[in-house]
């Protein structure tokens, strides 16, 4: 099956596709971005399908090897190893925050809201181990993601916030150069940043800077900031790697709620079996 949101993009795509303007590496040889794909309005060309390959979506700081919350199973639910992706190696959280963050990685299988199927925000839909497609406009880029169809509308004009909280958040971008930044806030605390608890209130506000470092390549780095969580802004950063099969694309991925508390939930409990 096709997702739902694949109509949109190949429209977008199309629009993309038709002003698009294939800039050979020959025509600057003295400049190294020229090796970069660039768009008809001279902007880096992101467009394309990428993918994290890292360990953030389990833990965003270092973390060792370790069980998952229901052990009889073994590896199929073990966190793997992994090194920080916060500059500095550890999240400012307050005093306070510090212990939700314990308490919300001892509930994880019932207290994450990727359990529950909610749309997973920002930044973590980045680096879900999902693929998410970028389309690029002018005035206007789609982020849209395999997990759950999530997708992300950034406006390239400065267009007002809606007046209510959302999972995805209110995204404005401009360029810097050649990075995309991208702001984000109006965010609901209906969710998450990993699978170890790390988690934000609606006060969150988030400044994403992506660079095409190579044409396969995307440095990301995402900065945030909740005054209520944490004791300062805190940024993230990691590349992002093209899929470069010839027939990628962004395939169907359902979510059903609590299935994996339905499914080995009991084997959480005293006695489970």
């Amino acid at each position: 099956m096709r997702m739902l949101i694949r109509a949109p993009v190949v429209l977008l795509a199309a629009t993309v596709l038709a002003g698009t303007l294939a800039c050979a590496p020959g025509d600057d040889p003295g400049g190294a971005a020229s090796a970069l794909p660039r768009t008809y309005d001279d902007r880096p060309d992101l467009n394309g399908i990428w993918q994290t390959n890292n360990t953030a979506h389990w833990d965003l700081e270092a973390h060792s090897a370790r069980a998952g919350a229901a052990v009889p199973l073994g590896a199929v639910g073990a966190i793997p190893a992994g090194k920080s992706v916060v500059q500095g190696g550890e999240i400012p959280y307050t005093e306070a925050a510090l212990a939700q963050r314990q308490e919300n990685q001892e509930q994880w299988l019932t207290a994450d809201p990727e359990i529950k199927c909610y749309l997973p925000g920002v930044p973590r839909v980045m680096y879900m181990p999902f693929p998410f497609q970028i389309v690029q406009s002018p005035d206007f880029i789609l982020i849209a993601s395999e997990y759950i169809g999530a997708t992300r509308s950034v406006y390239m004009t400065d267009v007002e916030p809606p007046p209510i909280d959302t999972y995805m958040g209110h995204s404005v971008g401009r360029w810097e150069g050649d990075t995309l930044v991208i702001e984000s806030n109006t965010f609901t605390d209906q969710t998450w940043l990993d699978r170890a608890g790390n988690f934000h209130s609606p006060a969150l506000r988030v400044v994403e800077r992506i660079t095409l470092i190579s044409p396969d390549a995307l440095q990301y780095e995402a900065t945030l900031e909740d005054e209520n969580v944490f004791t300062g802004p805190w940024t993230i950063s990691m590349p992002m790697y093209r899929r470069l099969e010839p027939d990628a694309e962004i395939l169907e991925f359902n979510c059903v709620e609590f299935v994996e508390e339905t499914m080995w939930g009991h084997l959480t409990k005293p006695g489970g079996e």
